[in-house]
This record gives structure tokens, sequence and C-alpha cells, in this order.
């Protein structure tokens, strides 16, 4: 209970300090002139005085509030690494023993850092959610068993309180571990152009010179081999060889008796960009299908489309004035040996061998298609002739042999078996009827696969659309020159923009149109793995987590040619599957999360805000035991010592209870006037 005294002045605060000094002038004339009564009349003056200031007695009763602690433990990942959880735990165990015997002390520990991999170890912020009802007054500090790898500490006046904070490090000194730190990370590149990337193999717990192998992988593949220097800065270039994502990983060597094998390896995302496509058509005559090729490959800005149309052969001789032709001579030379290189797809609309073309440039389009260019023909009532393009050396890389035959009927395209597998065609638009809801097709140039996979098929299940691959290239053979009637809308159209695109983008190497492919998708907590295959099963994949742990994985199937299955993503980093043949790679949260970029315990984190708070750093494995002594102190500038923490007790309470008397209300305020009035009046009339 607290006894005190209020005021609640009856008038005005001015008007009472001018009453409280006539008063005192009053009484002070009083005593200076020594009058008769001039005590009893200065005590009946101080009683108006006081009187008119309305004094009450206050009681409080008030119950003492616990001070409180937190003990904040560490679970990042980095605490996995050795001893440090079991000692972490131990710890944990003793000291709520020791805090919990300490009374009026509420002890509250809260495990940090296991929602904050990808952004570091916070946890400052689990210690202010923890914290977030107490008032500061009540806080007796906070202690933290960590590694030291702390991200989020605060300055000391930023802490929201004041009161000790105590680290205590897990681990051991001079801890050993080699990491690869990223220096030059581009963000985008040229698709068949190289990039230059930067690093730096950093050695910790040893002086760095060392000399270190590393390996760098594009997409899982190695593109190459180096040695460097630990701790001087390295660029190696590396291709961009696709469009997309292009993952490339850089993996130092271990060190003998190091922390940890994790930050041995970093890995960055360059995004790859085409160039404009370069492609050339060259149609063999004006026909109603030439329109389509066209409007679909300048439909796209991306396209630099070079178009030749065939007006006016060698044989054709009318006796007009070669200066009154308008037309452009085709520069054959020029297209099809000098930079025939330069383009990336050729395209033949109807075309017919007619002298035009010298054979030996057949001859450099097999070369080109075998060293990686890409070859598609559009076949009409030529191909079947005694002109056709078959009968030059391009029969070496097409994959259909023709007959000879035309079949004029009306008829419905529909896939192969192979087709309703194969990414050309899978799940086209209208392909889920039987038979697909598409416009007839009128005419099919007859010919059987030689050397390729058909993927749609006409009348008497004869190839209408064969693949083939040759050398480091791809041809596509289209047997009929209707597809134009699917671009007209002819009785409802057809897929006609799905499927040439999807076509031309196989042609030229797109990854997502790769027949067999695995792939690697982050969705929510859990990570997607597709093997799209030609074959009807799929082997099961080995799944690699971010940590090194492997697991097996059986993929189901899901449509034709495609297989699935799902994992929990546990961990943050780069996942890895493979079946043998393909590896697939995708990252979840951060390519190099910050958790693993440094791995080494350490004081110096921690050590400013300790010191600007009055705490201590202590080494667990320092301490006998296991765990720190603990201290209760009210005030000091230190709250530590070499094998003790200190923890700062609060006086803080709440009331619970108020009472007020008055004492110059009602009559007692009256008696008391009334005796000092009587008293100064009784000692005048003596």
């Amino acid at each position: 209970m607290n006894l005190g005294i209020a005021f609640e002045p009856l008038i005005s605060l001015p008007l009472l300090l001018g009453a409280a000094v006539v008063a005192a002038l009053v009484a002070a004339l009083l005593l200076v002139s020594r009058s008769r009564g001039a005590i009893t009349r200065t005590i009946a003056l101080a009683l108006g005085v006081i009187a008119l200031a309305n004094p009450s007695l206050t009681r409080e009763d008030r119950d003492p509030l616990t001070s409180v602690v937190a003990v904040v433990l560490d679970r990042s990942a980095s605490q996995r690494f050795g001893d440090r959880a079991d000692a972490t735990n131990k710890a944990a165990e003793i000291l709520k023993e020791r805090l919990g015997a300490i009374p009026n002390l509420e002890v509250r520990i809260v495990e940090g850092g296991t929602d904050g991999e990808g952004d570091g170890t916070k946890l400052f912020a689990a210690l202010s959610a923890t914290l977030a009802d107490v008032p500061p007054e009540r806080v007796a500090g906070a202690i933290m068993i960590t590694d030291g790898r702390v991200h989020d500490v605060p300055l000391p006046q930023h802490l929201g309180f004041q009161a000790p904070v105590h680290a205590l490090i897990t681990g051991r000194e001079n801890e050993r571990d080699r990491r690869v730190a990223l220096t030059v990370t581009p963000r985008f590149g040229i698709v068949g152009q190289r990039q230059t990337v930067g690093f730096r193999v950093v050695d910790e717990g040893i002086p760095n010179g060392a000399r270190v192998n590393v390996t760098v992988r594009r997409d899982g593949t190695v593109v190459a081999n180096t040695v460097v220097t630990a701790g001087a800065e390295e660029r190696v270039q590396v291709e961009i060889t696709h469009a997309g994502a292009n993952i490339i990983e850089i993996d130092a060597s271990p060190l003998e008796g190091e922390l940890t094998l994790l930050n041995n390896r970093v890995a960055l995302t360059v995004d790859g960009v085409r160039e404009k496509l370069r492609v050339l058509l060259v149609s063999g005559e004006p026909h109603s299908g030439e329109r389509t090729w066209r409007n679909l490959l300048k439909s796209d800005a991306n396209v630099d489309l070079v178009h030749f149309t065939i007006l006016r052969p060698p044989e054709k001789q009318d006796g007009t004035p070669i200066q009154e032709l308008s037309l452009i001579a085709f520069p054959t030379r020029e297209l099809f040996q000098t930079k025939i290189k330069e383009f990336h797809l050729i395209i033949f609309d109807r075309y017919a061998q007619q002298g035009v073309l010298p054979l030996i440039y057949f001859d450099n389009i097999v070369e080109y298609v075998r060293g990686g260019g890409a070859l598609l023909i559009a076949a009409g009532p030529d191909y079947a002739g005694r002109n056709s393009v078959w009968r030059t050396p391009l029969e070496a890389i097409l994959p259909a042999t023709p007959t000879g035959n035309i079949t004029e009927v009306a008829y419905k395209p529909a896939l192969s078996d192979d087709g309703k597998r194969h990414p050309v065609t899978r799940a086209l638009p209208g392909s889920e009827f039987s038979p697909p809801q598409w416009s007839p097709f009128f005419r099919l140039i007859d010919a059987q696969t030689s050397n390729g996979t058909a993927l749609m098929n006409g009348p008497g299940n004869q190839p209408l659309l064969v693949l083939s691959r040759h050398g480091e290239g791809r041809v596509a053979l289209l047997l009929s020159d209707h597809i134009w009637l699917w671009a007209r809308g002819y009785q409802g159209g057809g897929p006609h923009l799905d499927l040439l695109r999807r076509l031309s983008h196989w042609l030229m190497k797109e990854p997502e149109l790769e027949e067999e492919r695995l792939v690697m998708s982050a969705r929510g907590g859990e990570i997607l793995i597709e093997r799209r295959t030609m074959n009807e099963t799929a082997e099961p994949v080995t799944v690699t987590q971010p940590s090194g742990a492997t697991q097996i994985l059986n993929l189901s199937r899901a449509e034709p040619g495609i297989f699935r299955g799902t994992i929990k993503a546990e961990e943050l980093g780069l996942w890895r599957a493979t079946d043998g043949k393909l590896t697939a790679l995708v990252n979840l949260g951060p390519l190099n999360p910050r958790e693993y970029l440094e791995v080494t315990s350490t004081r110096e984190v921690m050590q400013p805000l300790v010191n600007g708070t009055g705490g201590g750093v202590l080494r667990l494995a320092d301490l006998s035991g296991g765990a720190p002594r603990i201290a209760q102190i009210r005030s000091a500038e230190r709250f530590a010592g070499p094998d003790w923490l200190g923890i700062k007790m609060r006086d803080a309470s709440v009331v619970r209870g108020l009472g007020l008397f008055p004492l110059f209300a009602g009559l007692s305020g009256l008696l008391i006037l009334m005796v000092g009035i009587a008293a100064a009046w009784a000692r005048e009339g003596r």
C-alpha cells in the first residue's frame, strides 16, 4: 500500500497563487512587526490557503509485476552444422531451469530463423514478436543462442527497451569453410553468344591463396573446368544456348575439414534472349497458301523474313526484253552459299527443281542442316513430280519418300499415336474429338516415311506431317498445300497458328518443344517434376535437395507423353532431378540463400549491440556445464562476466485499488478552519 497526497484546487491556479502570495505577505508583516498572535494568525492564513487548494489523502494498493526475459533459439539452417543444434538445446534447458528459479521473473523461450532463410537469419524479428505485449519497463533482458550469423541486428537505440542483450555463440573457434561469391552476375544474354560471369573463391579460417579446382555448369552440363586462386576474382565465359532461363552453376572443390559443402556451389540465372530470327522463305510459284506463310512470319516482330517467289523460272522464255521485266534476280549464290549460315530457318514452299538452284546449293543446305540449321518443306504436287526436291541431294535428309501419287479427296487430318505424345501436336485445339474438329484438306502427297516420325496422318494412315533430325539440325515435311484452308476459316478452319508456330519453334530448338525433356517447377510448398517423353513409360527420377539429401520419386502418367510427380519442398536453394539421361534444375527462393553465404560462427556481428546494452558475448564451448551462471542485478553498467550473465530486475507494478480522503471537505474541513480562526482570536484577545 502506498500513501500520498493530491490537490484539487477550488479556484483557478492563478487565483490560488495570488491568495498564497497575499497570505504570505500578511504573515510576513505580522511576524516582522511582532504583533500579538502573529504565529496563530499565520497558521490561520495558511489553513485558509490550504483549504482553497483542497488537499486529499490518497491510498494506492499495488501488485508487483514480473520482469520478463526472452530466450531466442536460433533454428536457422547454419545451426545444423556440427554439434550446434545439440549445444543450443542443452543450453536452452539449463537456462530455462536457472531462470525459472528466480522469483518474480517470467521466462519466454522463442525459436527464430525458421522463416527467413532466403533473406538470412531474423532473430530480432522473433524477439520483437514475443515481446510485443510487454511494456519496455518490464523487460529484464534477452539471451540469444546462435552461431552469430544474425542478419537483422538493430542499433541499440532502436531495440525498443533498455535492458541487456546477451549472445551465447555455438560452434568453435577457428572453424574452416570455403565458399564461392559471385562478383559479376548478368541477367540477360543473347542466344548463341557468350556472357561473362565473375566470381571469387573465399577461404575462411585459413589464409587465401590456395589453388582451387572450379567446375562451371550450364543447365547441369559441364561447360568449363579451371583452376583459380582463392581470394582472387576470376571470370569465365559461358555460352547462352537457348531462350529463357539458363542456370549457371560454379562449383569449387572442397576444403579439408570445412563445415559444409553447400556454399561451395553458387548459381545464377541468365535469361536468354533471341536476336531477330532470320527466316528464308522460297515459294516455287504463286499459290493460295503462299500468303498464309508470309502472314504467319510477318506477324511476329521478332522474325526477320526474307521471302522470294519464283515468278519466271529460267526455262520460261516469252521474248520480253530484260530491261522491261519488273523482276528481282534471285541472289542464289549470296543466299545459299555466302550467307546461308546466317539463317535460322529455311522454308521451301511448293518449290520444284527448275534450274534456279544448282545442285551444289542443295549440298550446302544438307551441310547447313547437319551443322545445326532447320529446314521446312511445305510440299505440293511438285513433291510427287520428276522435278521434286527429293530428287536432289536433299534426299539424304528428307524424312519421307514420295510414291509419285497424289490423293485428292476430302479428309480430316488426324494425330498419329506419336503425334499425341509429341509437343508439336500434343493437345492441339480440337484434337480431343474423334474425328478432330478441323476443316478438311483436299490434297495429300503420297509418301512413305523413311527416317522420320509421322505426327499427323491423312487418308489410309498415310503420313501428313513428318519430322526428323540429322546431325545437329532438324527437318520438317508437310505433305499437303491446303493448310491455308484452316487460315481462311473454311468450314470452321483449324489450329494453323498453333501448329505452324510450334513447328517453327521445334525446328529452332526451343526447349519447350523438345520431345524428351525433364522439367521442374515450384508451386507453393511443393516441387512439380514433369517428364515429357515419346515412350509409354517414364523412369523414376532421383531428386537432390539443396542440402545434398536425395530421394527417389516415381512419376505417374498425366496425359499422353507426360508423366508427373510432386515432392514437398522443405529447403530453399537449388534442387535438381535426373533420370540418368536428363537433368532438370529449379530454384526455390533466392538462388544463393544468404543463410549459406557465411557459415562460420562469429562474435563480431552481435558484439556492437551487446556492448551498447551492457550485455555479454560468450561461446558455449568455453563454458563448463554448457551454459553460463545467471545473476540478478537491479542497476549496473555491465551485466556480464567471463562465465555469467546478468538480467535487469524491474520494480514495475500495477494499481489494483485507489482510496481518496479530502482533508478540507465537509465537517472535517470546517472544524480545522474553525480551530485555526478560534486559536488566532483567542490569542489576540489576551
